[in-house]
C-alpha cells in the first residue's frame, strides 16, 4: 500500500470515530432534552399578565434571580436569551421566554401565558385568540430589488 491510501484509511477511521462518537453524544443530549421538557409542561400555569417589554440580553444583564445566574453554566453567561418584563399581579417580573414564540409576544398589551417557574413558555390574547405577529419592515435594498424586478417585468421574490 502507499503513504497516500495509509494515510486516507487513517483520516477515514477517525471521521467514523468521531461520527459515532458525536451520534452517542447527540442521543444522550435528546434525552435529557426530553426529560427537561417533561418537567416544564408538569409545572406549567396558565397567568394573566402585561407585558411591558421584551428583549434579547445576556443573563447577567436580565434581572433575573441571583439564583438563576449561580445555576447558569459559565460558557453561558456571556449568550444573549430572550427576556420578557412582565406586570403579574402587583409584581414586575423578568422572565426567560421561549425562542420559538419571542417574536409572538406583543408589548404593552395584556395577555394569557402558559409560565413554567420564570419560563414562558407560551402567549394567547386574553381574549384566546392567537397573536398574530406583526409584518417585519423591507428593508430598502429589498425595496428596491423588488422595484428593480418589477421594472423588468420579473416577479418579486417572497
Amino acid at each position: 500500500m502507499s503513504k497516500v491510501s495509509i494515510i486516507l484509511l487513517i483520516i477515514l477511521a477517525i471521521l467514523v470515530i468521531v461520527l459515532v462518537v458525536l451520534y452517542f453524544l447527540g442521543k444522550r443530549m435528546q434525552k435529557k432534552q426530553d426529560e427537561q421538557q417533561s418537567q416544564i409542561e408538569a409545572a406549567k400555569q396558565t397567568v394573566s399578565m402585561l407585558i411591558i417589554d421584551k428583549k434579547r440580553m445576556k443573563i447577567k444583564d436580565s434581572g433575573l434571580p441571583a439564583m438563576v445566574l449561580e445555576q447558569t453554566p459559565k460558557y453561558l453567561r456571556w449568550s444573549k436569551v430572550p427576556i420578557v418584563k412582565a406586570k403579574v399581579g402587583p409584581q414586575v417580573l423578568s422572565l426567560m421566554c421561549d425562542d420559538k414564540i419571542f417574536d409572538d409576544i406583543p408589548v404593552k398589551k395584556e395577555v394569557k401565558a402558559t409560565v413554567s417557574g420564570i419560563y414562558i413558555t407560551g402567549v394567547k390574547g386574553l381574549h384566546g385568540k392567537s397573536i398574530a405577529a406583526e409584518p417585519k419592515k423591507k428593508s430598502r435594498f429589498k425595496m428596491a430589488i423588488e422595484r428593480a424586478q418589477e421594472k423588468l417585468g420579473a416577479k418579486p421574490i417572497k
